[in-house]
């Protein structure tokens, strides 16, 4: 829906128009992206919801568990599960302005992206509380996106803030589980705000990250990112440390027509609580998709040195700061007939020991597939089906294996 309004003072356009997106998303869901014109500016909102009931089949709690393994667990004596809750996505709601002056194009954008599923305390519960998913509970924001951009098509673009990562982005973004679940989130008694889809089974997550960095033009296809990254700590660290230098991320991007590539690269030096825990981490994916009609074909592959596994660093190195090896691949095929998409995945993602570290229930290898039905109600309803079976394998021969089910419905505009 577009609305064009004449031309208001500077002082109120920005209420003016925050009014109006207000007014037009309670009038209705519109069939795209809500456009309202506000002088010499233009805001728009954009978003999703998403709602699955997902039911998972978990490894049995006797089992040993493998340490980073993504197949679910049982607890309690039960080993089967159900929750209603968001696929890989949360649910969003994006707004943003945009303008041009002086020959250059100005953008902001805030991403708000809450879930459903009570899972992190509330103002009635508080935060910590030992039971979660319980009555009296609410959700969480999760604020992924604050960020602006200006350049135009001559210099190209520069960004700043925060918003998605470069290393690992292209995969997820054509993961056919985005819009659905893939592998669930562990045994749902605390659900999180989103599924794996096929996180650490196959890529490492992209992450949304502080950042500035910079866009060429379109120079016959190709299109080259490089920026500075706000650098992180390993999650398992404990200890924050001050870290001396930045994370470095470049993308090399081709499109022309049906075919997509692009390979992205990721370098970051990690300060440990002492000197001989610090240690480099650098990683590179590369990939693409080819598209015939109703036929697409996608596989992408990463492979890293103290890059980890699942999440950036997770596990990247030994105890002692020996970076550990790691590398992974997610192949997928789809066919589109009339309003359907059918599908299938496989991926796996694999982490090996440092040098000389003993044999451990650590992680060797995540792997899953994916098989799923899309049928488009609508333009923009989205109802899905899939089924997926996750298998984790640690180094020393432990195995864990599960299977979820899902049906849902994604909405966006």
């Amino acid at each position: 829906m577009r609305t064009t309004e004449r031309r208001i003072g500077p002082t109120h356009w920005f209420w003016y128009a925050i009014g109006a997106v207000i007014m037009t998303l309670l009038a209705g869901p519109p069939a795209a992206a809500v456009e309202v014109d506000a002088g010499d500016w233009k805001l728009t909102a954009s978003g999703n919801v998403n709602v699955h009931y997902i039911h998972s089949s978990c490894e049995e709690e006797t089992v040993a568990a493998v340490t980073g393994g993504l197949a679910c667990r049982g607890a309690a004596g039960e080993d089967k599960s159900s929750s209603i809750s968001n696929g890989l996505l949360p649910a969003a709601l994006a707004i943003g302005a945009s303008t041009t002056q002086n020959g250059y194009d100005l953008t902001v954008t805030f991403g708000f992206y809450p879930g459903i599923s009570t899972n992190d305390g509330s103002p009635n519960l508080q935060q910590g509380a030992d039971l979660l998913n319980t009555a009296l509970g609410t959700t969480s924001i999760d604020m992924r996106q604050v960020f602006m951009t200006f350049g135009n098509d001559s210099i190209g673009t520069f960004l700043l803030g925060r918003n998605i990562g470069l290393f690992g982005a292209d995969v997820i973004l054509a993961d056919m589980t985005l819009p659905g679940v893939g592998a669930g989130n562990g045994n749902y008694a605390a659900p999180a705000n989103t599924s794996l889809g096929s996180i650490g089974l196959g890529y490492i997550y992209t992450d949304w990250l502080g950042q500035i960095n910079y866009t060429t033009p379109d120079l016959s296809g190709f299109k080259l990112t490089v920026g500075i990254f706000d650098p992180l700590e390993p999650i398992t660290q404990g200890v924050a440390t001050p870290e001396g230098s930045p994370g470095y991320h470049a993308k090399l991007q081709y499109t022309n027509g049906p075919i997509y590539l692009s390979a992205s690269f990721i370098g970051q030096k990690h300060e440990g609580v002492t000197n001989a825990d610090d240690f480099d981490s650098r990683g590179f994916d590369v990939g693409g998709k080819l598209t015939f009609g109703g036929l697409e074909i996608m596989g992408w592959y990463y492979a890293g040195e103290g890059m980890g596994t699942t999440a950036l660093y997770l596990f990247g190195a030994a105890p002692g700061g020996e970076e550990r090896d790691s590398d992974g691949f997610l192949a997928q095929v789809t066919y589109k007939f009339g309003d359907t998409k059918v599908g299938v995945n496989f991926g796996q993602s694999n982490l090996d020991l440092a040098p000389g570290e003993p044999i451990s229930a650590l992680v060797e290898s995540n792997e899953k597939y994916t098989v799923g039905v899309y049928h488009s109600l609508t333009e923009n309803l989205t109802l899905l089906a899939e089924f997926t079976d996750t298998k984790a394998e640690a180094h020393n021969g432990i195995e864990n294996d599960s299977s979820n089910f899902n049906v849902g419905a994604y909405l966006s505009f």
